[in-house]
């Protein structure tokens, strides 16, 4: 939502990038709501810790592969200064071919993880997951070029359809008593619905095949994919970490309470993510500085998440307990701590995205791979206290990813330390107010674990009134972007009520 304003006013393009934001938070959000409220009716009335742990297992360990099936090709199409239909069948090609390599090597993996974790049951599990990548070539390449033109209208009526048929599909298996396969079918129903509206609404199909002249598409993807897959270890692998050396439902209970921080977090780096790339590389294009922007970037991320997550951790124990019932109460101290996690990674947004834009790649791998270690370190000596202590040091970890990629960042993107510290203190007092009344609640109201819907949502509705309140008093960076968004997105209503009754 930063850098909306500067860049929108003077791009031409299909839709201009406040525009292309509105679009995409709303295909995020309405993502959210289908896949939330499913997930909500799966753990409160049909699957417990133990068969959500079982297929997150499954998941984690397909999504350390499948990290490959896109090949770098998004960023590398969004990049490119030029683009014409040979290279569009190019990375179809590549698509489809690393689709074929992913679904193999996620298939292979399926009985040496059955064995390895002594559970016959993640076999089946993984093959239907692995199937499911076959469908995605449908929808890389589409996506990207969606993604490129600014149409993020497409990109929404594929996101939410493909959420839907998922919700759809996993509720009404599990409710048949399918257990976990229900959540595995579910997966490759989205991947069908997807690829088949990505080619509805934008036609690359991944045939016949053009393999002359890769070379650049596959160098780019090599060293891409070398990143994604240490990333991807750091990301991927808590589930299958927990659930080695704890228990099925100590893993339920973690993969949980990462989906719900995750899921908030998604809601606006994920959907903002997706228009900021493409934004900044036409400032690269046309020789701008970075560094003013990616203030803005830093103001918009910190000014809604910060007060978000803090938000999510004050409110966990009420969250859980209204949601998925006393069966999921584990989730409360998990969620807590991986909420202010979440505090640290969206200080320094952008940190993959913007050095493969400048050309920082050998640099991004390095940390890359230290960040990978440290995640990975952390996490296991956490175990050794239990799930909690997993948790915990999920805040050890946020703390020293700040001081690996603080300079590196500073140096790829050259923005001004003590404007930017100047952002995070408004942005610090904005999340103190916004925390206030919740706050206020536990203390002269009602106790945590006594409040109800109706006091929290008011609670929550007072904490954003106080928060816009501190955001205007302080004359936050990010206030005018907001307010700049909101008058976007009811400029329509507006002009539907000013317009003539007919005759």
């Amino acid at each position: 939502m930063a850098v909306v304003s500067e860049i929108g006013a003077r791009e031409p393009a299909a839709m201009g990038v406040r525009s292309a934001a509105l679009w995409s938070m709303a295909g995020q959000y309405a993502a959210f709501a289908i896949q939330f409220g499913a997930s909500v009716v799966i753990s409160r009335f049909f699957l417990g810790p133990a068969e959500v742990g079982l297929f997150s297992i499954a998941l984690a360990a397909a999504l350390i592969v499948a990290i490959l099936q896109d090949f770098g090709l998004s960023r590398y199409i969004a990049g490119l200064a030029r683009l014409d239909g040979t290279e569009i069948s190019r990375c179809s090609s590549v698509a489809l071919l690393f689709s074929l390599v992913v679904a193999g090597l996620i298939a292979a993996a399926a009985w040496p993880l059955a064995r390895l974790y002594a559970l016959p049951s993640l076999l089946p599990l993984m093959l239907v997951i692995a199937a499911s990548y076959l469908f995605l070539p449908l929808s890389v390449v589409p996506m990207a070029l969606m993604a490129r033109a600014m149409q993020f209208r497409g990109l929404f009526l594929v996101n939410v359809g493909s959420a839907l048929t998922q919700a759809l599909v996993a509720v009404g298996l599990a409710a048949a008593g399918n257990s976990s396969s229900a959540l595995a079918w579910a997966t490759l129903a989205a991947a069908l619905a997807r690829g088949a509206t990505a080619q509805a609404l934008r036609p690359s199909p991944p045939w016949p095949l053009r393999l002359d002249g890769v070379r650049q598409v596959v160098r780019f993807g090599g060293r891409s994919s070398a990143l994604y897959l240490t990333g991807a270890l750091g990301t991927r692998t808590p589930d299958l970490i927990v659930g080695k050396l704890l228990t099925l439902a100590a893993v339920g209970m973690y993969s949980r309470a990462v989906s719900l921080a995750d899921q908030f977090r998604m809601l606006v780096s994920g959907a903002i993510g997706s228009v900021f790339y493409p934004a900044f590389a036409r400032i690269r294009d046309r020789g701008e500085p970075l560094g003013p922007a990616y203030l803005r970037v830093c103001a918009g991320y910190s000014a809604v998440l910060w007060p978000g997550m803090a938000g999510l951790a004050l409110a966990a124990e009420p969250i859980v307990h209204l949601l998925y019932g006393e069966a999921w109460a584990g989730v409360v101290p998990l969620l807590q701590r991986i909420a202010l996690l979440e505090l640290f990674v969206v200080t320094l947004p952008l940190h993959i995205d913007l050095p493969i834009l400048v050309g920082r790649m050998n640099q991004l791998l390095l940390l890359n791979f230290v960040d990978t270690v440290l995640s990975i370190g952390l996490l296991a000596v956490g175990c050794l206290w239990g799930v909690e202590g997993a948790a915990t040091s999920r805040l050890i970890y946020g703390a020293l990813w700040i001081a690996l990629y603080a300079r590196f960042m500073h140096e790829v993107v050259g923005f001004e330390p003590r404007r930017l510290l100047g952002i995070y203190l408004r942005s610090g007092m904005a999340t103190m107010a916004a925390l206030a009344p919740l706050f206020l609640a536990y203390r002269y109201w009602l106790p945590a674990d006594q409040i109800g819907l109706v006091p929290l949502a008011l609670a929550a509705a007072a904490g954003v009134l106080a928060w816009l309140a501190m955001l205007a008093a302080t004359r936050h960076p990010a206030f005018a972007d907001l307010t700049g968004i909101a008058r976007e997105a009811l400029a329509p209503f507006a002009r539907r009520r000013r317009m003539p009754l007919p005759g």
